[in-house]
């Protein structure tokens, strides 16, 4: 094992979108566990949209990341020296956060990982993006046959899963992506019914219309902005509107205005903000569902894999820019003790 722990730092808070200057990688001894602990190994780190919230000093459902403390992120790793008795050197686990290549984490914190599914699944469709979109259906959205359900982000790894668990729901689903490789891996890959390029249309309305004759009775928010504007006008009565997240807007140094929200009176809409940990006991529910369902190949993803932790930073403004396609993830080391 290397004696040496690298970790990518918050040197600066963003004003606006982050640059590479916002980050830095530094370089120290590899901890040691105390009683209790286990020291992991990296092997994967997952990228998401929402650390952009952690890098900025303001009130959120969880603290921000201080200014030279690591950046936060979830990780499968590989446990290289254990002082509780539940785990053992050479299990990889799921639940030490940190862009970093060590990492010692109280032993109630991790989660063993079996074998079968790609360990890097955990981060995405088997893990927090997965259980994300399988609460949002189940818990808020509640799709039905016949209804039309729109997801914004559909090639990423939240909107992809919700949008499949609408169409096993029997409704008709809409995506809406950022280019024709995207749309035509959620309508191909995915068996959405359409997808609407953003990039490339030159009037958003009329393409929502058309994709939409019927109205829309679900919209799963990711993104905000144009699209948001787009849809609110057209959700039908006792329509649901899942708020996942606002990718469009993170980067915003002022609230941009949001629609009129008058017709939720008159339309009875239901609006409900969503934060995956509220309902912890999802996780486990959604990997006992989801597993046979990616093993047959019944439910489909697809990764973005970017080596090396020291091109975190960079893949992470690429990712607020909509330039990964499917879930990001870090390759920071390799299984040294087999699969």
């Amino acid at each position: 094992m290397s004696d040496n722990r690298r970790s990518v730092i918050l040197r600066s808070r963003p004003k606006g979108p982050p640059t590479i200057d916002n980050f830095s990688l530094e370089t120290e001894p590899v901890p040691q566990p105390a009683e209790g602990e286990v020291l992991t190994r990296t092997l994967w780190l997952s990228l998401d949209p929402y650390m952009r919230g952690r890098m900025s000093d303001r009130a959120s459902y969880v603290p921000p990341t201080e200014i030279g403390a690591p950046m936060m992120g979830e990780t499968v790793g590989e446990v290289i020296e254990s002082r509780d008795p539940r785990f053992s050197p050479g299990e990889v686990v799921l639940g030490a956060f940190g862009w970093q290549s060590h990492i010692v984490t109280p032993a109630d914190r991790l989660v063993p990982l079996p074998k079968g599914a790609p360990y890097s699944a955990y981060l995405g469709v088997l893990g927090m993006p997965g259980t994300t979109a399988y609460s949002a259906m189940k818990d808020i959205g509640q799709p039905k046959a016949g209804e039309t359900v729109v997801i914004s982000a559909a090639s990423g790894a939240v909107g992809s899963v919700a949008g499949q668990l609408a169409k096993r729901a029997g409704a008709r689903v809409v995506g809406v992506a950022g280019n024709s490789d995207k749309c035509m891996f959620v309508q191909e890959s995915l068996g959405f019914d359409d997808c609407i390029d953003h990039r490339a249309v030159m009037d958003l309305d009329a393409a929502l219309q058309d994709a939409c004759p019927d109205g829309i009775d679900i919209y799963f928010e990711n993104v905000g902005g144009d699209l948001q504007q787009a849809v609110f006008p057209r959700l039908n009565t006792f329509g649901r509107v899942i708020m996942c997240g606002m990718v469009a807007e993170y980067n915003d140094t002022k609230p941009r205005p949001g629609p009129n929200l008058m017709s939720v009176v008159r339309k009875r809409l239901k609006i409900e903000g969503l934060i995956v940990t509220d309902k912890p006991e999802r996780f486990a529910e959604w990997r006992e569902l989801a597993a046979p369902w990616v093993a047959d190949g019944t439910l489909a993803y697809r990764e973005h894999v970017v080596d090396g932790l020291e091109n975190a930073p960079g893949a992470f403004i690429d990712l607020l820019r909509g330039h990964n396609f499917g879930k990001l993830v870090i390759r920071v080391g390799e299984l040294t003790r087999g699969q």
